[in-house]
């Protein structure tokens, strides 16, 4: 069967997949102040439109994941490409508050069946050390196309060209990965019986799974909050926003393509204590930053978040392997669920940061950085708290053995974002 389909063809298509949901968070970031501005709407109204596109995606990761097997990949990929279509054109069309709601909420959709479909395609492409291999290269595009998406975004933007035109843009990749599908051979699904639905859920009910997803939900947003809201927050601190948000993602492209295996290999616990360290500093230091040291900071940031999200995956599937790729499913779920909560809470934070920037006398641009500095010290929090959850984790795990370590679990993972 392996033979008859064009693997490289349908690997492609898949980045470039990939990439449309990179390019739509990437410029979704960059074109919020103007979303703004046009139609008069709230950081916190900001926020709730932020909040469709993190809950589509874990909506459709539910719905399109169990259905790999029953239907197989490629109508789930058509399913993406429609709704990415009808989500990107809508939001182009779009008037007003409500408009934007649904239609972000169609390209977060997309963006999650696109993963839904591709991730385990993928993996039943190849077999042994190339389906880690694969699967590490397919990922590395999530942040590699948040980089495209933040530097289109930019020089759009510097360039007088409007949000529509930018949004325009990601009909580029979307009409690509759509040409590369069509009339393809896809494979057919090679899961291996594993757990019953009952074990693994069982699993998942232990307190250590429990423990996991709330943290789960605390290194999501630690990751997400800074770099969603970069243009709003960062706009005033005298660098460019899309630049920093270009920076962090492409450092963290660069650091899980080549230093992925090194952290694989090493105690999974321990990198998740020191990169919650180094995110707390990052932000810390990027609430106080200005100029030139707004990038400084930016790369201590992304050297904090980078190794979250895989790391996390990966200590569920080692640690807790009973909860098989359906625990990973819901790790992952549970990682753009919470970012999708908190969205509108930051941006009333963005809005109350103003207002008592105002108070104290500040105004224009004064006003602005003083709001995004003190929003950026609340999200501090969240890798704070991590430190704590995360030093716990260490000395309770300090020593038990993995109860399942083979590189083809790093199959079943979510998108290492």
């Amino acid at each position: 069967m392996i033979q008859s389909v064009n693997r490289d063809r349908l690997f492609l298509a898949s980045c470039f997949g990939l990439i449309t949901t990179a390019m739509i968070f990437g410029i979704r970031a960059g074109i919020l102040p103007q979303l703004g501005a046009e139609f008069g709407l709230t950081s916190k109204e900001l926020g709730y439109v932020n909040q469709m596109a993190f809950l589509g995606f874990p909506i459709a990761m539910i719905v399109g994941g169990p259905l790999y097997n029953i239907i197989g990949p490629k109508r789930i990929v058509w399913v993406a490409f429609v709704t990415h279509l009808i989500g990107i054109v809508s939001t182009i069309f779009a008037d007003g508050f409500w408009t934007l709601l649904l239609s972000t909420f169609f390209v977060g959709f997309g963006n999650g069946t696109i993963e839904a479909a591709c991730n385990p395609m993928v993996a039943d492409m190849y077999e042994g050390n190339q389906t880690t291999k694969m699967l590490s290269r397919f990922h590395m595009w999530f942040p590699g196309g948040i980089v495209i998406g933040s530097l289109v975004s930019k020089f759009m933007t510097d360039a007088g060209l409007g949000w529509q035109l930018q949004m325009g843009v990601i009909l580029i990749p979307l009409v690509l990965y759509g040409v590369l599908f069509f009339g393809q051979l896809f494979p057919e699904s090679t899961a291996e019986e594993g757990h019953s639905n009952t074990t693994n859920i069982k699993a998942m009910l232990s307190p250590l799974y429990i423990f996991m997803l709330i943290c789960m939900a605390l290194t999501a947003i630690s990751e997400f909050g800074p770099e969603q809201w970069v243009g709003p927050i960062l706009e005033k601190a005298g660098a460019s926003p899309m630049l920093i948000l270009a920076l962090v993602t492409g450092l963290m492209a660069v650091g899980r393509y080549f230093a992925g295996p090194l952290v694989h290999s090493l105690n999974p616990t321990g990198v998740l204590w020191a990169s919650s360290v180094i995110a707390t500093i990052g932000i810390v230091l990027m609430s106080q930053a200005t100029g030139a040291m707004v990038y400084v900071s930016a790369v201590i940031f992304a050297i904090g978040v980078c190794y979250f999200w895989p790391t996390m995956i990966g200590f569920v599937a080692e640690y807790i392997p009973k909860s098989g790729a359906f625990g990973m499913s819901i790790i992952g779920g549970m990682g753009m669920f919470s970012t999708s909560i908190f969205q509108p809470i930051i941006g009333g934070w963005i809005d109350d940061e103003m207002k008592n920037a105002t108070a104290r006398g500040l105004t224009g641009d004064a006003a602005q950085l003083a709001a995004g500095q003190e929003t950026l010290d609340n999200m501090a929090i969240f890798p704070a708290i991590l430190i704590i959850a995360f030093g716990v984790l260490w000395f309770v795990m300090r020593n038990k053995k993995p109860g399942h370590h083979h590189d083809e679990t790093l199959a079943a993972q979510q998108p290492q974002l």
